[in-house]
C-alpha cells in the first residue's frame, strides 16, 4: 500500500531536483555569458593584445580544472566566473581583428547564428522523447578527429583544413548542447556548475567557429 505513494513521492522529488539543476544552470549560464561579454568589450576598448598560445592553454585548462575541482562548493562559482572572464578577454582581440577589417556585420551574423543554434538545440533537447545518449560516442569520435586536425594544422597551415575544422566544431558544439541539456532533464547531470561550463564552452566554440566560417566566406 505504501509503495505507490513512496514511488510517487520519489518521482516528484526527482522532478523538483531536475528543475532546480536546470534553473540554476540557465541562471549561471546567463550571468557568465553577460560577464564574458563585458570583459570582451573592455578588452576591445583597451585594444589588449591576444595572449600567446602557452598563456591561453594554461589559463583555459588551469581555470577549467579548478572550476571542476570545486564544482560542489561556492568556490566553483568563483572559478566559473574567472574561467568565462578569461575567455571573454581572449575574445576581445579576435573581435577587434574582424571589426578593424570592416567585418563587423560578420560578428553580428555569427552572434545571431550562435543564439539561434543554441535556442533550437536546447528546445529540441528539452522536448524530444528520443534518447540522445548515442551522441556520446559521436562526440568522442569527433573530439579525436578535431584533436588530430588541430595538431596537423599547426604544421600544415592549410586554409581548407582550418575551414573544415571550424565546420566540425559547429557540429561538435551543437551535439554537446543537445546531450548536456537532455542529461540535465533526465537527471544524468546533477551539478549545475559543470553543466554551465559545458554549455558555455560549447557556445564559445560555436561562436568562434561560425565567425571563422563567415569570415572566410566574406574575405575578398
Amino acid at each position: 500500500m505504501n509503495r505507490p505513494m513512496y514511488s510517487q513521492a520519489s518521482t516528484q522529488s526527482g522532478v523538483l531536483q531536475t528543475n532546480k539543476v536546470l534553473r540554476n544552470t540557465y541562471a549561471l549560464l546567463s550571468m557568465t555569458l553577460l560577464w564574458s561579454a563585458v570583459i570582451a568589450g573592455i578588452s576591445m576598448a583597451m585594444d589588449l593584445p591576444r595572449p600567446g598560445l602557452i598563456i591561453t592553454l594554461v589559463g583555459f585548462y588551469g581555470l577549467l580544472f579548478l572550476t571542476e575541482k570545486n564544482r560542489n562548493s561556492t568556490l566553483g562559482v568563483v572559478f566559473a566566473f574567472l574561467f568565462t572572464g578569461f575567455l571573454g578577454y581572449t575574445l576581445g582581440p579576435i573581435l577587434n581583428m574582424y571589426v578593424s577589417h570592416g567585418m563587423g556585420d560578420v560578428v553580428i551574423t555569427a552572434l545571431g547564428g550562435t543564439a539561434l543554434t543554441f535556442m533550437a538545440a536546447s528546445a529540441y533537447a528539452l522536448t524530444t522523447k528520443r534518447d540522445l545518449s548515442f551522441l556520446n560516442g559521436l562526440l568522442l569520435a569527433g573530439f579525436v578527429v578535431l584533436l588530430v586536425g588541430m595538431i596537423a594544422n599547426i604544421f600544415l597551415q592549410m586554409p581548407m583544413i582550418y575551414l573544415a575544422m571550424s565546420g566540425l566544431f559547429v557540429l561538435f558544439s551543437t551535439g554537446a548542447i543537445l546531450l548536456t541539456t537532455q542529461q540535465i532533464v533526465r537527471g544524468g547531470e546533477t551539478n549545475y556548475i559543470s553543466a554551465t561550463i559545458t554549455l558555455y564552452v560549447s557556445i564559445y566554440n560555436l561562436f568562434i567557429s561560425l565567425l571563422s566560417i563567415l569570415g572566410v566566406m566574406n574575405d575578398d
